[in-house]
């Protein structure tokens, strides 16, 4: 079923070179994905369950920075059937799947990431550290709700960092941000910190390291993330506490070397 103006399950054209830039980059911003009419209409449902789910209620003062960043609530697709239907776009993951070369992908979980006015940095750091997988064909789709200008904090990428292996090891946090910041200025590599247009949409790998600034105006930044997994791809031992706790919140504690063919983790595109 689609919705009103583009939709979220009918085909995009990708350009030619997509696919070759996103490799070089680790990311990629993509124009028009959705339309305004589209997002009207999913917006007001996302921002509602964010509202009803969120867990944080301490004044930003009382927040680490981690808390300041962003409001943090997942898989809001099991709490509505509207949200469930972005959330397992065609129209996106056809655009994960194209991306990554890979025949499929499938879920593994949402975030929706609202930035509070006045709200804080979002550390460097890179989101792979945190899953359990035996591949890097991993991506997550960055989904402005609004326009998201400089002042709002939008989505910042060292441009080809996907294959800097200095800070992996490194969780989201104030000696992320130092260590990347420092490491990633002294090896040379361009910051890609672009407004977003209503209706741009980004895809960055699980290894690109990422930032984001604060939030300087009086409107909350709302973000809907959505994070792609090849849809072969098999879960690997994990190596930290972060990857102990994915591999049982979001993957069904799914055995090693086996794909993660879960209620949690269902295919959302695969090529015909």
């Amino acid at each position: 079923m689609t919705t009103t103006g583009i939709g979220v399950d009918s085909p995009y054209q990708l350009a030619d070179n997509a696919p070759a830039q996103f490799e070089r980059d680790g990311f990629i911003r993509l124009p028009g994905v959705l339309d305004a009419a589209t997002i009207d209409h999913f917006e007001p449902e996302i921002t509602s369950k964010v509202i009803e789910l969120n867990t944080m209620h301490l004044p930003l003062a009382e927040r680490s920075t981690y808390g300041k960043a962003f409001l943090q609530v997942t898989n809001l697709w099991r709490h509505s059937d509207l949200v469930r239907q972005f959330v397992l776009s065609e129209r996106l993951g056809q655009i994960a799947a194209e991306l990554m070369g890979v025949e499929g992908v499938r879920l593994y979980h949402d975030q929706a990431l609202y930035k509070e006015a006045e709200g804080g940095i979002t550390p460097w750091h890179a989101d792979q550290y945190y899953w359990p997988f035996t591949s890097d064909r991993t991506c997550t789709v960055w989904v402005p709700l609004q326009e998201t200008p400089a002042g709002m904090g939008p989505l910042e990428f060292a441009v080809g960092s996907q294959s800097f292996e200095f800070g992996r090891e490194l969780p989201i946090s104030d000696e992320s941000e130092a260590e990347l910041q420092k490491a990633l200025s002294a090896q040379g590599f361009d910051v890609s910190s672009e407004p977003y247009a209503l209706g741009d949409v980004s895809f960055h790998s699980g290894w690109t390291f990422h930032r984001a600034g604060p939030n300087t105006t009086e409107i909350p930044r709302r973000v809907m993330t959505i994070i792609y997994m090849d849809a072969d791809i098999e879960v690997s031992t994990p190596t930290n506490d972060n990857q102990r706790a994915d591999l049982a919140h979001w993957l069904a504690d799914t055995a090693p070397y086996t794909i993660p063919d879960t209620p949690l983790n269902p295919v959302i595109y695969r090529r015909s």
